[in-house]
């Protein structure tokens, strides 16, 4: 017996001391699983009120795609309030504890890319506890989400489920105006914007980038509902450095015209836009006033504590450059559904009976225009947003509300009102819920004060980094990496999806010999079957030796053959068990060590059962297994021959749900076994504990188990993956010809090195920080979903690969 730690010694050769050990590891598991006061494990550090995502363990192995992608963001926004059920590929717990959405879509990067590059993407592979390959969409994904139809409900409309204002008809309660406001009548203060939405609607507010040369006026940070109005509206004309400001006007409380000023622009004028502005070129010519003049006169005339008001107010103010900290902006009062807005002039039209913007007139009158939003304003904060709505309903929402008395005469059938849409985006917006897309420009319904256009992904968060805060529903697209590839890779998409995999059966191959003389190819895979289920065999002969290379279907199987059969002894010579030697396999051992550290892996255990023969055999071969050496003196058993019972009869025996858990729950709780497809024939498993502190126990105790005829070793392969390459099985070739062209492709696709793929390897990380930082500024129980698109081709799907975690606080 080679040389062991004491306790492996008195664990292995003393049934007294055993007993003593074996507990103890178990015990340490149970005292690190106690929490006083009834805490939670250290192993998960979450409440168990905590919201939390999995995917169904038979579901697993099925890619998912944008409908079921959509499925798990419908419920997650409005679960069983909202009628709807669990999504059928996964469950989320505590769903009505999820307080925002984040989907990073990244372009160009696929499940491929991903496994090669995978000591890169640290981050991805160690923040996120469910992965699942996804299928590319023809549709846009940001499209797809915010366009796609939430499934409609028995019982009363979702709108109404948020809304406490019972009294209300159907057609009132789910009103934008309603939802955004309520019924009662308030103070002006209720209808002043806060500071998050002027921000998202991008008024000029202090502080945030863009604005630093815009000029303050001075006011205080408390209003009442007595603090004075004043309405405002600008006219502009082009420049050569965009819109610059030609006229503005302001009026008081009553209506007085205050100011009414034309302006000189700083930068060569290009077009008037006379049909809308109303300013020429003869009226501009005597002007001297500048923008600084104006900016002086309105901290002059404003007190400080004036609300200002406006229609799109925010377009004034950049034009004035001017940041004023209390507005009112009458698009925002008279809203529409889905974030539509009124034009003035219908708003004057309808509700303060009007006609404002004439044709006959050329161009729009400021002073009008600011009058006219002032009035709005007075009209809405005097009646309430109720009577509003009761009042223009069919004039401004295109429908009536009908409100029957016990004794009034029957009324005549009500206008059909419009169905509610049932689009995500509109249904969230219509709850009062954010929703953002930031990324390259992108074709979809969207309203355009939702959507930012940047074209780098540092853009892109930067952007998102911005918002003061987060919408519930963000949309971010990441393309640089999809740059990079075109650039670097044009068209060579199935060209790397073939290196990816070429590299990734190397993980899974190994080479065994020399065998005795006349050792077939049937023999090898008796023996090596014992690590795990064998894909290939290819016998490599020569005039003297015997050797053979073994391609495993799991990355297990081939680390465990290269502890347990590496030195094993057949007729008095001993095998040799190693990988190939290629540059794909120089990085092995750190990601070996990363498959076992990382979160999806780190309470998983791989084991296979062994026939009492063949674990007979190994001990008198004694084969070194996990480091340790196991001989017959400690079991007291008699050798067997190579050709005798211990490869004639099968090598490994069936394992059941039923014998795992009897066996292993020894060490802890046993959460989940995973069979192959055929529980019936299965003769390998993976097993899931309740803790990574319940998998060491049993790696600890391993001589006592292979005494129990089972190998184990930690678990490798991604629970969604049962074989990192079991995307080519079905391309195998079969005939020698296509077997030595794909042993050509091998070649090359190892001989691929160079400044490209390490720079490759640099941006993917760079892209990883990125996503870590994006993380990072989520707030607590955010749903985050990073979706790497995969590539749709003429030659086929290349599957990209979908992450999922819900952030827990610090």
């Amino acid at each position: 017996m080679e040389p062991s730690s004491a306790a492996a010694e008195a664990a292995t050769c003393n049934g007294k001391k055993r007993k003593l050990v074996t507990p103890t590891a178990q015990e340490n598991v149970k005292r690190l699983k106690t929490v006083p006061d009834g805490g939670e494990t250290p192993e998960c550090g979450r409440s168990s009120r905590s919201p939390r995502i999995s995917v169904l363990p038979d579901r697993l192995q099925q890619p998912i795609a944008l409908n079921e992608l959509t499925e798990l963001l419908h419920y997650a926004a409005l679960g069983k309030t909202g009628g709807l059920k669990q999504p059928s590929w996964c469950r989320l717990l505590h769903q009505k504890r999820i307080k925002a959405m984040n989907v990073v879509m990244v372009e160009g990067l696929t499940e491929s890319h991903f496994y090669k590059h995978y000591l890169a993407l640290q981050h991805l592979r160690t923040n996120y506890s469910t992965w699942v390959s996804f299928t590319p969409s023809s549709t846009d994904l940001p499209s797809g989400i915010f366009s796609s139809e939430v499934p409609d409900s028995e019982g009363p409309p979702l709108s109404q489920r948020h809304n406490e204002n019972s009294e209300l008809d159907k057609e009132l309660r789910i009103h934008p105006v309603i939802i955004r406001f309520g019924t009662k009548i308030k103070g002006l203060t209720a209808y002043v914007l806060p500071q998050a939405e002027m921000i998202r609607r991008h008024f000029p507010v202090k502080g945030m980038p863009g604005f630093e040369e815009f000029v303050s006026t001075d006011t205080v940070d408390c209003l009442t509902d007595h603090s004075p109005l004043y309405g405002l509206d600008c006219e502009m004309c082009l420049t050569e450095k965009g819109y610059e400001l030609t006229r503005v006007s302001l009026v008081d409380s009553d209506g007085n015209c205050v100011l009414d000023q034309l302006v000189k622009p700083q930068n060569r004028i290009l077009d008037y836009v006379t049909r809308f502005s109303g300013i020429t070129a003869a009226m501009l010519q005597p002007i001297t006033t500048t923008l600084r003049d104006v900016q002086v006169k309105l901290r002059t005339l404003l007190p400080s504590n004036a609300v200002l008001v406006g229609h799109s107010l925010n377009n004034d103010l950049i034009a004035l450059k001017l940041i004023h900290q209390h507005v009112i902006d009458t698009s925002l009062l008279y809203r529409r559904e889905f974030g539509q807005r009124f034009k003035l002039k219908v708003l004057a039209e309808t509700v303060l009976k009007r006609e404002i913007q004439t044709e006959e007139k050329e161009g729009h009158d400021p002073t009008e225009d600011a009058a006219a939003a002032l009035e709005l304003a007075q009209y809405f904060i005097k009646i309430g947003p109720r009577q509003v709505v009761e009042l223009h309903m069919e004039e401004l929402w295109g429908y009536t509300i009908v409100e029957e008395s016990a004794d009034s005469a029957p009324a005549p059938p009500p206008r059909p009102s419009p169905t509610p849409s049932r689009r995500f985006a509109d249904l969230l917006q219509t709850l009062g819920r954010s929703v953002v897309y930031i990324g390259k420009r992108s074709d979809m319904a969207l309203d355009l004060s939702h959507q930012h256009w940047h074209n780098s992904d540092q853009e892109v968060l930067s952007s998102f980094r911005r918002q003061a805060k987060c919408p519930f529903l963000s949309v971010l697209r990441f393309s640089s990496y999809a740059d990079h590839l075109k650039r670097h890779f044009p068209g060579q998409e199935q060209q790397y999806q073939r290196q990816v995999c070429a590299n990734l059966r190397d993980m899974c191959v190994v080479f065994a010999g020399p065998f005795p003389a006349g050792f077939s190819e049937k023999q090898v895979r008796r023996l090596f079957r014992c690590c795990g289920p064998v894909r290939k065999i290819k016998m490599l002969n020569t005039t003297v030796r015997v050797h053979a290379e073994v391609e495993f279907e799991l990355l297990e199987g081939a680390v465990l053959a290269l502890k347990a059969l590496n030195g094993l002894n057949m007729q008095g010579h001993s095998i040799k068990v190693q990988r190939p030697v290629h540059e794909s396999m120089l990085d092995l051992d750190l990601t070996l060590d990363a498959l076992t550290s990382d979160g999806l892996n780190s309470s998983h255990l791989y084991v296979v059962k062994l026939s009492p023969s063949m674990a007979k055999w190994m001990a008198v071969s004694k084969a070194k297994v996990n480091g340790h050496t196991l001989g017959t003196n400690c079991i007291g058993i008699e050798a067997v021959q190579v050709n005798g019972e211990g490869l004639q009869s099968t090598t490994t025996s069936k394992l059941s749900e039923e014998s795992i858990r009897d066996t292993f729950g020894r060490f802890g709780t046993v959460e989940r076994v995973i069979l192959p497809a055929k529980p019936g024939h299965a003769r390998h498993a993976y097993i899931k504990f309740e803790s990574s502190e319940e998998k060491r126990a049993a790696l600890s105790s391993f001589e006592d188990l292979w005494k129990e005829n089972y190998l184990v070793c930690p678990s490798l392969t991604p629970p969604h993956l049962p074989s990192w390459v079991s995307m080519t099985t079905a391309n195998t070739p079969e005939d020698p010809d296509k077997d030595a062209a794909a042993d050509d492709d091998r070649e090359r696709t190892h001989m691929h090195t160079g400044s490209q793929e390490q720079e490759t390897d640099l941006m993917l990380r760079k892209l990883d920080r990125r996503l870590k930082k994006l993380f990072r500024s989520l707030p607590e129980c955010t749903l985050s979903v990073v979706v790497l698109l995969g590539h749709n081709s003429a030659h086929g799907l290349l599957p990209g690969l979908c992450f999922m975690e819900v952030k827990e606080g610090s």
